[in-house]
């Protein structure tokens, strides 16, 4: 099942691959990329570019499984998240224009959201804004296929209890992006689509790019789907209008290489407009900084310093690279998610930054070396930590330290200090964490600028004959039914048109998700039998009722 909506940029991943070049970075590209896609299979589009010159462009795998078409350089994808830099852009170019400023607080475009007076339109640029993302409400697939005005979205915001203070700390937040595309129609008179269209789009040649429709799908569209078990289906189909200006776009990897170049020379906000979207928001010392500028992550990149941002939903990944001091753009877009992981977006341009950027890479600096740390202290960090979006599983062997991402290989971890360990074939660290007692409750994780906590997860046997308690189908509305069935030990939970995910026990009758932060609780009737679950994400739970097998 996946709770999690994948509007939310995945700001942090390894892509622990080794560096071993025996072709050129074209053969390589070509043939890398080649024999990952199954030719019955969805895929990717894919270009690299530098000094405004296309090194390695091409389509693989079929744009639609059904029909068999092919992907091509002209396909287009929904990039998700990606859309919050052309977002961003417009509000700095209305801005430019006096139309209005950052500085303007929420309240002046929608008062009646919380915090409305104390968040500005800075805040929500830079997912400071406290407001807790509609995107994460447990029931918020029930209604995601069916068109949904964007008054509506935004009167029910108003019922959600803000996270934390603005300005205060840094959370990704489809709330605030969805909000500053209609502020950007406000302000402009037109709808965030006919804007972007007029403003950017047609003066810059961009006839592949647009605010998709579900109800008229441009000409030339993949199709997104789901891969599990080495078969693809459809996705879950978003109507495009719960996405609006958080990741409502399309485009195909000529337009977002084309947008990125003109971008950052400064040709579609002015010097000043770019300066300030391409700097993190300065946080409080006492907590972790942020990386994000507007609709643009501000980091590193195989150690080079770089402007990204990833886009996923339902179906489709994205990720869109500018290296600055090389004048490079890597583009990559995917029609399944999640796509195999040496086909993921993100993992491919590292790849392709790898190949094609390999003498630059060469001259930074050298990853550190282990330090002698006593190997029995090593039992103490083995277990799972949660990453989010993926788990971390870190393991023991003959005395040495291992660690791996859900879908990734697994890969040894150096000891860099008590406590601290790194990666030697990338550049990222993981510092594990000890509550009052010594004990290891958490790992900080560092990578490409980014830094994020994962808590350590807690296991708890339960019996097959247990898990047989919990299996069937649970009510989450007119539209949505959550299906439970066991495979031997593992329990497995899928939403109505979503792929299948194991939960995993946490105590009893309680199981989570390792993808997302969300659980069920199991509750019983007075005859010890399961009659509902709930569902908890993100401080929302819904009550979901167990149904009850016809006779």
């Amino acid at each position: 099942m996946k709770i999690t909506v994948f509007l939310r940029a995945s700001l942090l991943a390894l892509f622990l691959l080794p560096r071993v070049f025996a072709e050129t970075p074209v053969e390589w590209s070509e043939k890398h990329i080649r024999a990952q896609v199954k030719p019955d299979m969805p895929g990717v589009a894919v270009l690299v570019a530098r000094d405004g010159q296309i090194l390695f462009q091409g389509g693989f795998g079929l744009a639609d499984v059904e029909q068999k078409v092919p992907i091509t350089t002209e396909t287009k994808f929904r990039i998700g998240s990606v859309t919050k830099q052309f977002v961003a852009s417009a509000i700095m170019k209305l801005a430019e224009e006096g139309k209005l400023a950052i500085s303007d607080p929420l309240a002046k475009y929608f008062p009646d959201l919380p915090n409305a007076k104390e968040i500005t339109l800075k805040n929500l640029l830079t997912h400071t804004s406290g407001l807790k993302s509609y995107t994460e409400r447990p029931d918020f697939f029930a209604g995601v296929t069916k068109p949904i005005e964007p008054t509506a979205l935004i009167v029910s915001m108003q019922k959600d209890k803000p996270n934390f203070a603005p300005g205060t700390r840094y959370e990704y937040c489809n709330s605030g992006y969805f909000l500053l595309g209609e502020i950007v129609a406000k302000v402009s008179g037109q709808s965030l689509a006919d804007y972007l269209r007029t403003t950017f789009f047609e003066p810059l040649g961009m006839k592949d790019t647009g605010i998709y429709v579900n109800a008229n799908s441009p000409a030339g569209a993949a199709k997104g789907y789901a891969v599990a078990g080495g078969k693809a289906t459809l996705a879950l189909d978003w109507d495009m209008s719960w996405a609006g200006g958080a990741g409502a776009i399309y485009s195909t990897v000529g337009d977002l290489f084309h947008w990125t170049e003109t971008l950052h020379a400064g040709r579609v906000v002015n010097a000043e407009s770019l300066k300030v979207m391409t700097t993190p928001y300065p946080l409080p010392p006492e907590v972790d900084p942020s990386h994000y500028g507007f609709g643009l992550v501000i980091s590193d990149f195989e150690g080079l310093p770089a402007i990204w941002h990833n886009g996923g939903l339902q179906g489709w990944s994205s990720n869109v690279v500018w290296l600055p001091g090389q004048k490079v753009v890597l583009v990559a877009l995917a029609n399944a998610l999640p796509p195999q992981p040496s086909l993921e977006p993100a993992a491919l341009n590292h790849q392709f930054a790898k190949h094609f950027l390999a003498d630059e890479i060469a001259q930074l600096p050298k990853p550190l070396e282990d330090k002698a740390v006593d190997p029995k202290t090593f039992v103490a960090f083995v277990g799972r930590y949660d990453y989010l979006s993926a788990i971390m599983n870190v393991t023991l062997e003959n005395d040495h330290l291992y660690a791996q991402l859900t879908g990734q290989e697994k890969y040894e971890i150096f000891s860099k200090a008590p406590d601290v360990f790194f990666w030697k074939i990338t550049s990222a660290q993981v510092q594990f964490l000890r509550n009052d007692k010594g004990e290891v409750t958490a790992a900080r994780h560092s990578q490409n600028g980014n830094t994020f906590r994962a808590p350590r997860l807690t296991d708890t046997k339960v019996t097959p004959e247990q898990l047989d308690a919990f299996v069937g189908k649970y009510y989450y509305g007119p539209a949505a039914v959550l299906n439970i069935r066991r495979d031997d030990r593992q329990l497995y939970a899928q939403l109505t048109g979503q792929p299948e995910m194991p939960i995993f026990p946490t105590a009893d009758d309680s199981f989570e998700w390792h993808m997302v932060k969300a659980s069920i609780h199991f509750l019983r009737g007075e005859d010890g039998k399961v009659t509902k679950l709930v569902h908890t994400q993100n401080g929302n739970t819904i009550d979901a009722p167990k149904l009850v097998p016809a006779k």
